[in-house]
């Protein structure tokens, strides 16, 4: 299948890649890594709808506000937006790159709707920088920034996952709150950070796969 460049950007983070992969599949790569592509969608929406049910099932009324971080290939930020259930969806990305590919490149098809949609507020920002000072909060913070707490996209975003960094988002959560965090694997150790944190009803989500370890989501709740 053939393998096209369509854009290479190199920021203050490093470089970041969009690729299409035959007729209609585009990827993204940072730092030479693969971060996620438009060929499933399953774990991106699973990571919003498994927030969503931890919220309903902690007696959430409709209207609770979402942070997604990063914007991705848009599809949390797209899945989000089609659910009414939602209030406000504040979504956080620190590189332009992928902003311009969602605003005026070949992205705008995924995200286009629910960036126009009123309740959709977009963050330049650094999603760690914003997290620890920001003094907004939320009823849900899905975080898919990295393939997972062991396996980062940049050195920095290591804090995010550290004990600072896990108080830093329990901080950005209302009381009852929901930390929702992607991962292309398990990670025992995280969950374990996660009630080291002070959050309860730690417990993970997995996505099947065709072959090899799952994706998963790390669910947690701030206490009341």
């Amino acid at each position: 299948m053939a393998v096209t460049t369509l854009d290479r950007r190199e920021g203050p983070y490093g470089e970041v890649v969009l690729r299409r992969r035959g007729d209609d599949h585009f990827e993204i790569i940072a730092n030479g890594t693969f971060l996620m592509d438009t060929s499933d969608g399953r774990s991106e929406r699973l990571l919003v709808d498994a927030a969503l049910a931890a919220l309903e099932a902690h007696g959430a009324r409709p209207g609770a506000c979402v942070l997604i971080g990063g914007l991705g290939v848009g599809f949390s930020l797209a899945h989000a937006a089609a659910n009414p259930a939602w209030g406000r969806i504040a979504v956080v990305e620190r590189e332009q790159a992928i902003i311009d590919w969602h605003r005026e490149g070949p992205l705008a098809a995924i995200s286009g709707a629910a960036l126009a949609d009123p309740r959709t507020v977009l963050l330049h920002t650094d999603l760690v920088e914003y997290v620890r000072t920001s003094p907004d909060t939320y009823d849900a913070l899905c975080l898919d920034i990295d393939n997972g707490p062991d396996w980062t996209v940049t050195e920095d975003n290591d804090s995010l996952y550290s004990p600072a960094g896990l108080a830093a988002c329990a901080a950005r959560l209302n009381p009852g709150g929901i930390l929702a965090v992607w991962s292309a694997q398990p990670s025992a150790d995280f969950e374990e950070s996660l009630r080291n944190a002070g959050f309860s009803g730690v417990r993970t989500e997995e996505i099947p796969v065709a072959r090899g370890v799952p994706d998963v989501v790390h669910l947690a709740v701030r206490p009341a």
